[in-house]
């Protein structure tokens, strides 16, 4: 990265997922007249996700409403309305997970398109600062973003009432059938290089960073529910059912920022909790600080009027169940455990250290009681039992940097904090890709803190492994990969692990300080696989694209490619940018003038497009590109952004 410097902001290249998102909608009443029809509906769950950021601690934004766009031109249909105090939502804690809003009653029919308005005024969208963000960012570490040097792009309406509304088109349509459980699922691509541009305007000193949903929102269909790792959710206890097999509560969210004592933002979106009657509930009562193992709820009649955190699961008719309740008479005491990603692992001490979403580090002492647990929904089993107990687990280094966890401690008074479990959300290894072969490959990552590094081989999981479906609904085995750029284009199957040793056999060099570029990627772990029992082992990887620091352009845009060098490097290479539809370079003009940053998307399968690019890419001006190395060569260019206006300073 380079010091105050332009910077297309990389915050991971995984997958962020809207679902299903409870309110509003139209819903059918009981018949006016005989000849009037009662109106058939259908549910569909919505929920939020995202990817991970080394960078952020929050990102935090208020999505208003979502609406259904009906095929064949009907009035669009709201599936979520905000509540009157519209919660902040971390998207940096949704890595791979998602956050359940709530469920919607949806009147039958197909569906090609949703709206989601997310608020625009100033203040309603935090930016922190990670506690260890990677060297050369842009913000001092821990730091929030003051609301005069956040940009929303694409704002509409006038203050206080701002508004982006999003169109995403479906990849396929969504069909509701009445009596059928649905999910629909968008995502917030957080690793979109466009979607936080920082411009450190020259001499100004302080980084402007525009804010651009259209283009990293987009729609990931969504096959298997069962599947789905979820967030753990807040929420008040209303009800426990005469039966005793569910509790009834009431969604609730931390406040944003984080407040002490925290409390909580109340909605009116209400979900059905069942306990998991064949592999037991785990239930800690916090106040109690005790643990047991519960089918039912018959023996927990205090709930009602309690707060909870609840780790759930989807089962297959679009039920939840628990897999872990915390229950507490104070919601500070449930929220009160640190979630987030892992951000220092110190084998020595026996301590793993948390980063929150206000930007800070918590220590927590791992001993001999601690559990650790691996979320596995689509296998109640193995999602209900701890993958290992003590200190050995983490003295192996099975647990890294970069995890996503949610914790909790024996003691939230105490000093130190002790763990009693980490549920490890997502594991995720990611850097330098090298050495692919059949077997596995190597990932090499260096961060701001050294101690940090690590360099991993992950093999991959069994060619009988099942591993989810592809975008067609169709079951897919063994390991499986994609580009960044384009999600949905899966290479999986027989020649899968082939294709992607091709893929990433590549490197660019540009002398210098930079020297060769080389591929680069995430992938996500399974534990007990049998390629690797008892370890990691790889079920899919994104290439990500490597970040260049700022360039210049050294020679113009012909046949499809240009030169150019980069701060710190001694030769220019040669970038390659695709035009045909459907694997385009995503091209990007960005503008400042008069304090205003403005990102512009360039379509340039359009003879306009490139002809703007053409333009723009005049020798000399500066330019930013992510792309991947190629084994004949060039780099291919994923994203490209060329700068109008005043110059971002070096």
């Amino acid at each position: 990265m380079v010091p105050n410097a332009f910077r297309l902001l990389s915050v991971g290249a995984a997958a962020a997922v809207i679902a299903a998102c409870g309110g509003g909608g139209s819903g059918g009443s009981a018949a006016i007249s005989a000849t009037a029809p009662t109106m058939q509906t259908g549910n569909v769950a919505m929920l939020l996700s995202d990817a991970s950021s080394e960078d952020w601690a929050t990102i935090g934004v208020k999505v208003l409403s979502i609406a259904l766009v009906p095929q064949g031109g009907n009035s669009n249909v709201t599936v979520y309305t905000a509540p009157a105090t519209a919660p902040l939502i971390n998207l940096a804690q949704l890595d791979q997970i998602a956050e359940v809003l709530g469920n919607a009653s949806v009147p039958t029919g197909t569906y090609t398109a949703a709206v989601l308005t997310v608020s625009a005024n100033t203040g309603d969208l935090l930016l922190t600062v990670a506690a260890d963000p990677e060297p050369g960012f842009a913000a001092a570490p821990g730091s929030t973003i003051p609301a005069s040097q956040i940009q929303v792009q694409h704002a509409q309406g006038t203050a206080p009432n701002l508004t982006v509304p999003v169109k995403v088109d479906f990849v396929s349509p969504l069909v509701v059938n009445a009596g059928q459980n649905n999910a629909l699922e968008l995502e917030f691509d957080l690793g979109h290089p466009a979607f936080l541009v920082g411009h450190v305007p020259p001499g100004a000193g302080n980084t402007l960073w525009a804010v651009n949903f259209n283009g990293p929102l987009r729609h990931r269909p969504l096959h298997d529910l069962t599947r789905l790792v979820l967030r753990h959710l807040y929420a008040d206890v209303a009800s426990i059912a005469s039966d005793n097999s569910s509790i009834t509560v009431t969604r609730e969210f931390p406040t944003e920022p984080a407040v002490n004592p925290q409390t909580a933002v109340a909605t009116t979106q209400s979900l059905q909790i069942l306990a998991d009657a064949t592999n037991g509930t785990i239930f800690y009562d916090v106040d109690a600080k005790t643990r047991t193992v519960i089918k039912d709820f018959s023996a927990e009649s205090s709930l009602p009027g309690k707060s909870v955190r609840i780790a759930a699961r989807y089962q297959e008719n679009g039920t939840l169940v628990a897999t872990r309740i915390w229950a507490s008479s104070q919601f500070n005491s449930v929220w009160l455990s640190p979630e987030g990603h892992v951000l220092h692992v110190d084998t020595a001490s026996n301590v793993v250290t948390v980063a929150n979403e206000s930007g800070e580090g918590v220590d927590m002492t791992v001993d001999g009681n601690t559990q650790f647990f691996f979320r596995q929904p689509q296998n109640s089993a193995a999602d209900s039992m701890p993958i290992a107990t003590g200190t050995a687990f983490i003295s192996s280094h099975n647990l890294v940097r970069g995890f996503k966890v949610h914790a909790s401690v024996v003691d939230p008074l105490a000093t130190p904090l002790v763990a009693q479990s980490i549920d490890i959300e997502t594991a995720e290894y990611s850097g330098q890709i090298s050495a692919p072969n059949t077997t596995g490959f190597t990932l090499t990552h260096s961060f701001r803190t050294a101690n940090d590094d690590y360099v991993y081989t992950l093999d991959y999981i069994a060619s009988a492994t099942a591993n989810g479906m592809d975008d067609s609904g169709n079951p897919i085995a063994g390991y499986k990969w994609w580009n960044f750029a384009y999600p949905t284009i899966l290479t999986s199957g027989a020649n899968g692990i082939a294709d992607f040793i091709s893929a990433t056999d590549g490197s660019v060099n540009f002398g210098g300080s930079v020297g060769a570029v080389a591929s680069r990627g995430i992938s996500f772990a399974t534990w007990n696989d049998p390629a690797n029992p008892n370890g990691w082992a790889a079920t899919a990887s994104i290439l990500t694209p490597s970040v260049l620091p700022l360039g210049l352009v050294a020679s113009g845009l012909v046949n499809s490619a240009f030169t150019m060098t980069v701060n710190g490097g001694t030769t220019a290479a040669t970038v390659a940018v695709g035009t045909g539809s459907g694997s385009s370079t995503l091209v990007y003009q960005v503008d400042y003038m008069g304090g205003i940053v403005t990102v512009s998307p360039i379509d340039v399968t359009t003879s306009s497009g490139l002809a703007s690019l053409t333009t723009g890419l005049a020798v000399g001006a500066p330019v930013k590109v992510y792309g991947v190395p190629q084994a004949d060569g060039p780099l291919k260019a994923y994203v490209l952004a060329y700068f109008t206006g005043q110059a971002p300073a070096q």
